[in-house]
């Protein structure tokens, strides 16, 4: 995955060197109603998978999750079921990430749910990016599949939601792009046969065709900024925290459409 995101970065500085004069100007954001999802601009033979349960792989992981939050982490603890109704969840991940007062800070979905487990059900965290943590957080994304992304209009989330903003604009490694010059400057163009998306979460998490694998939005974003030849956050960490919120405020109201499918 770190070759092919290298090499396409590597053709993209060949379409930006005329857009480099640009690059201290901030890009225009992209109005409301021409905002589009990646699942707009797949190819018609890879849309069926996502739109088809039946086809899409990451359904599977959903399948998984939904099991998990009816179980019990350990004997003795309630599982999540014992605390959450199913449809009580429905919305829910449209609104993340979200200040945690007990925290005092920011967290996506994937921590709320370890801090749940933790705090209430006696249990270890998960691993980022492990299959158990995956599956919780497809299942509790796809019952709010088809609601609008609504971040909080919380004002504690206004410092992150500035550091997510800039980091989103900020050029980053040595090849010194930014998010925005790809996803707000270049949307639409074409990159080799790949067309360059506007970048919205909708579909998070997602399955990928070239990793053969669900991922997080937190891997899409470590795997970017690889391929920019820049540090990638750590797992959970307030920068990505941030810039997921950023992203959710961005792409909004956009649809969940999670468990998504890209090439």
């Amino acid at each position: 995955m770190r070759a092919s995101v290298s090499r396409v970065l590597g053709a993209l500085a060949g379409l930006l060197l005329g857009a480099a004069a640009a690059q201290g100007t901030p890009p225009p954001a992209i109005p409301p109603e021409a905002h589009r999802s990646g699942f707009d601009q797949m190819a018609p033979e890879t849309r069926p998978m996502q739109a088809d349960d039946s086809a899409n792989p990451g359904m599977l992981w959903v399948r998984d999750g939904a099991d998990l939050f009816a179980r019990a982490p350990s004997p003795g603890s309630l599982p999540c079921a014992g605390c959450h109704a199913e449809s009580a969840m429905r919305g829910v991940a449209a609104r993340y990430p979200a200040f945690d007062e007990a925290t005092g800070r920011p967290v996506d979905l994937e921590g709320r749910i370890d801090l749940c487990r933790t705090r209430h059900q006696g249990a270890t965290a998960l691993p980022r990016e492990g299959h158990d943590l995956l599956a919780l957080t497809a299942y509790l994304a796809n019952l709010s599949r088809g609601l609008p992304l609504s971040p909080p209009d919380d004002p504690r989330l206004a410092p992150a939601r500035a550091e997510g903003r800039r980091l989103f604009a900020t050029p980053m490694g040595q090849l010194g792009f930014s998010c925005a010059a790809c996803h707000d400057r270049q949307w639409g163009r074409r990159l080799g046969a790949a067309t360059i998306p506007q970048g919205h979460p909708t579909g998070y998490p997602l399955y990928r065709l070239e990793w053969q694998d669900l991922g997080s939005l937190e891997r899409r974003l470590r795997n970017c900024l690889t391929g920019m030849r820049a540090e990638p956050f750590t797992p959970g960490s307030a920068e990505a925290v941030a810039l997921a919120l950023y992203l959710a405020e961005r792409a909004a109201p956009l649809p969940v459409e999670s468990p998504g499918v890209r090439p």
